[in-house]
């Protein structure tokens, strides 16, 4: 078959990515097979396709062809997450530019936005994710607002509030002001920053006294309704029962005793904000405080702000404390460290901030998520160093805030019927009607007296349930695709949502199916770039990642991505590495062009070399086989592509082709040619999950195959017996014929011209390989000797001597002149050294390891002094 001179990864990939979706080879079905299921980690449905991503779903693409090849039943689910927060603030966003804002339109109008927005721009991710060869069955593509998947949620939050394992509570949330919503504990990030900390007096009523207190957050004075002292501190004993003086507002405030206030710590004197402070409202609580929140919800300051209302929290903070200063109540500023929390998505600095939001109780959730990680390892952690996270996060989980104040989502299907906030739980308001008759006795309540939720369920309480919901377990557990493709068997995902996403599927999947969700957990490392930087659009080093693919190729850009990968380590991202991954495919390709070349003749006997080398080969396939197989079951992915990338690079290209090559435009053996095919049509088959197109593509150019026979649905190569004298033996020779390679270009001896060997084989080196050395050292004569021979040049692999013949094998005066040269130079070289280990100052007062470094120099140029002196008697 006739090939181009070039292969052309454009073309190639448009090709077969096409003819694998016309065939149905992604669609997966139930049948009889064992199932093999991978569940996508659902990007956000605004986003593009990042490097992470590519990573991510690169290494679960080789997992799910593996498998196919593996004759499993294998399906990879892809689908998209609704991103509350994200797509909401597009939305909003898209309406400002317009001169609305959300408040504008009703809450149907708005969604009918978030729809109509997400059709035009959601999705793309899933699209470009086929440019890199993602095998997904696309037929299978959820969404987390797909009504069966928004139907699984809702039946989850009733079933777990009728367990009472959700409550409604006022507690203190984190608060994003950017995205006008709370936060759970794990979507706030926190940051080391350099603050300041503002020394201010509080005047004391009815005393000529003040009090000191130190705050980092002056501008929270305006919700202050309590100082607080330590009952045993001495220095406040006489300000026991009074009141002190907010500055400025000129409210009265109780000065309080509790035992949480430090002596040691700053001033000794706590100024108690409950509204804005975790631990201040658990002391306002106990002493019974007044709670006074100053701020409306995008963090400006409300009526208690006086006349900085309306002013964003950060700039009333400067113009307060001039205001403080410049009335005397200012003492000091100093420089502090304190660690600021921010919003994991729109990285606004977070504003505890009391509410009214809906919680899931956590604790006997996660016993049964830690249980099946670090007792049964019914789910296996890759790799297991993130288990003592995994550990503390589950052993020191806190009630998860599940309510958001966002319109895009599930929303929240809790039913008030009164105005003192009583409540039902429904799946439609026909139900909640019903419920709440029976619940308050009055039979006169109408839909109309109802009023639903407007919060949203938290987006990863859809995510959680995942790996169930994409085949319907939540509200028709018993359907046969569940029982078939659940429990999953690999996911493949970040360490940084290990709690977020991980654990909580593994807490729905015992809470729901009372199984594990999936078998085994697979975190990746974070991309970096070659400095170790994280990639990010802010720092300008996260390349464009379908440009990558465009100018390296999917496979390049493959290979390069796994290259830099180990498990559960950053990777250090370089382009080279996609360079490197191109240049594998031209090798390939290049292997094939050169296999393809070769014309046949039957009637050919099979050389020995051919014969010996083809079995080499076999055994060396079979070795590396047993250490891919090996990889993969440690999920060490980057380890098992540098194994095929070594055998096929180096043992098939740089040496089995060349033994079986037949000389310039002669013929090659029916024998070796066949068998050729067969061990590259092997290589193809551990190299498809890595480089599916390439191989699919070359597969092709072997033969024509039907589409029952294409690489994609082929079978994994099978094991075979390892002979291990066979190996030791050829690598053995393969020694031999470097130093021959060596000594050729050295000596300048051309390849073309043939030279004898002798060779005193203390080692009782195997015989049968000769032939190999003959071939690839050109030996015209090889022979066994007993004793060294004059007039040659020598080497030694191990305790065997080779001896190549000087006599017409090298021009004698050109080497004499060669070796007199290098001789003078390391006589003067040693001239120097010895002048320098002479002088007692420098060997005295030099360092140690100096003066060793110099001694090795002077032991390093005898021993070259002699070998070319030697070298020169012998000529």
């Amino acid at each position: 078959m006739s090939m181009s001179t070039a292969y052309n990864p454009k073309e190639a990939e448009k090709k077969w990515y096409n003819y694998w979706l016309e065939n149905g080879y992604f669609k997966s079905v139930p049948d009889e097979r064992e199932a093999y299921t991978i569940v996508i980690p659902p990007p956000n449905v605004t986003g593009v396709l990042h490097m992470g991503h590519m990573l991510n779903n690169t290494i679960q693409d080789v997992l799910i062809r593996k498998a196919r090849l593996n004759g499993y039943n294998a399906c990879w689910v892809p689908g998209t997450d609704h991103a509350s927060i994200a797509t909401e603030a597009k939305v909003v966003a898209k309406l400002k530019a317009e001169g609305k804002s959300k408040h504008d339109l009703s809450r149907k109008e708005f969604l009918n936005k978030a729809w109509d927005w997400t059709h035009e721009y959601g999705g793309k991710i899933l699209t470009q994710l086929q440019s890199l060869g993602a095998s997904c069955d696309w037929d299978r593509t959820k969404f987390t607002l797909d009504k069966d998947m928004y139907e699984s949620v809702i039946q989850t939050f009733i079933d777990l509030h009728n367990k009472g394992l959700i409550y409604r509570g006022y507690r203190m949330v984190n608060w994003d002001p950017e995205a006008k919503t709370t936060l759970s504990d794990e979507e706030v990030i926190y940051k080391e920053t350099q603050a300041k900390l503002y020394y201010i007096n509080y005047k004391i009523e009815g005393l000529d006294d003040q009090v000191c207190i130190a705050t980092t957050r002056p501008e929270t004075i305006f919700g202050d309704t309590a100082i607080c002292i330590n009952p045993n501190d001495e220095r406040f004993t006489h300000l026991k029962g009074k009141k002190a003086i907010v500055p400025i507002i000129g409210r009265s405030i109780p000065i309080i005793e509790d035992d949480y206030v430090d002596i040691e710590f700053g001033t000794g004197c706590l100024k108690i904000t409950p509204a804005h402070d975790e631990n201040d409202k658990i002391i306002g609580d106990k002493h019974h405080l007044d709670v006074i929140d100053i701020f409306n919800d995008d963090a400006t300051l409300n009526q208690h702000g006086l006349h900085y209302e309306g002013q964003d929290r950060f700039k009333v903070r400067t113009a307060f404390t001039n205001e403080l200063k410049e009335a005397g109540h200012l003492q000091k500023v100093e420089d502090y460290t304190n660690k600021v929390g921010l919003s994991e998505r729109t990285k606004a600095v977070i504003e505890p901030k009391l509410s009214d939001q809906w919680f899931l109780k956590m604790k006997d959730l996660a016993q049964p998520a830690l249980n099946a990680v670090l007792k049964t390892k019914e789910i296996n952690l890759f790799p297991s160093k993130f288990e003592n996270t995994y550990k503390h996060w589950l052993e020191n989980v806190r009630d998860w805030n599940i309510s958001r104040q966002l319109w895009w989502g599930h929303q929240i299907p809790a039913f008030y019927y009164n105005d003192k906030g009583d409540y039902v739980v429904a799946k439609t308001k026909a139900e909640a009607l019903e419920l709440a008759k029976k619940q308050s006795n009055n039979n006169q309540l109408t839909e109309a007296n109802l009023k639903q939720d407007e919060d949203v369920l938290d987006t990863w309480f859809s995510s959680w349930l995942w790996p169930i919901s994409v085949f319907n377990g939540i509200n028709n557990p018993n359907n046969k695709e569940f029982n078939y493709y659940y429990p999953t068997k690999d996911l493949v995902t970040g360490p940084d949502i290990l709690f977020f996403w991980v654990a909580r599927m593994i807490m729905a999947g015992y809470e729901y199916t009372d199984k594990k969700p999936f078998e085994n957990i697979y975190l990746t490392g974070l991309v970096r770039d070659k400095k170790g930087q994280k990639m990010s659009k802010s720092l300008g080093n996260s390349p464009d990642a379908l440009k990558l693919i465009d100018e390296y190729s999917a496979d390049g850009v493959r290979v390069g991505l796994l290259l830099s990968s180990a498990a559960g380590n950053d990777l250090l991202f370089d382009k080279a590495l996609c360079q490197q991954g191109k240049g594998f495919g031209n090798k390939i390709y290049n292997a094939f062009k050169l296999i393809n070349s070769w014309e046949i003749d039957p009637d050919l006997q099979q050389p020995e070399h051919s014969k010996l080398a083809l079995k080499w080969y076999t055994s060396k396939f079979a070795k590396s086989l047993q250490l891919i197989e090996d990889h993969f079951s440690k999920y060490r992915i980057s380890d098992a592509l540098m194994t095929s990338y070594k055998l096929v690079w180096d043992d098939f290209c740089s040496w089995l082709l060349e033994i079986i090559k037949p000389a310039y435009q002669q013929p090659i053996d029916a024998i070796t040619y066949h068998r050729i095919i067969e061990l590259f049509e092997n290589n193809l088959k551990i190299l498809h999950p890595f480089m599916p197109f390439i191989t699919e593509d070359l597969w092709h150019q072997i033969k024509e195959r039907t589409k029952d026979e294409a690489l994609i649905i082929s079978e994994w190569p099978s094991a075979e017996a390892v002979d291990q004298k066979l190996l030791d033996g050829f690598l053995f020779s393969s020694e031999v014929i470097s130093n021959i390679r060596n000594i050729r270009k050295q000596k300048n001896i051309p390849f073309k011209t043939s030279i004898n060997l002798s060779v005193i084989n203390s080692e009782q080196a195997d015989k049968q390989f000769d032939s190999i050395i003959n071939k690839m050292g050109n030996i015209d004569q090889l022979t066994y000797v007993d004793s060294k021979i004059d007039n040659t040049i020598s080497f030694r692999v191990k305790t065997n001597e080779y001896f190549i013949p000087i006599q017409g094998t090298i021009d004698v005066e050109a080497e004499r002149k060669k070796l007199t040269d290098e001789l003078n130079y390391l006589k003067g070289f040693l001239k120097s050294v010895d002048k320098k280990l002479s002088n007692k100052r420098f060997v005295d007062n030099a360092p140690e390891k100096v003066v060793a470094i110099e001694q090795q120099k002077k032991a390093d140029a005898e021993a070259k002094i002699e070998t070319v002196k030697k070298s020169l008697e012998s000529l």
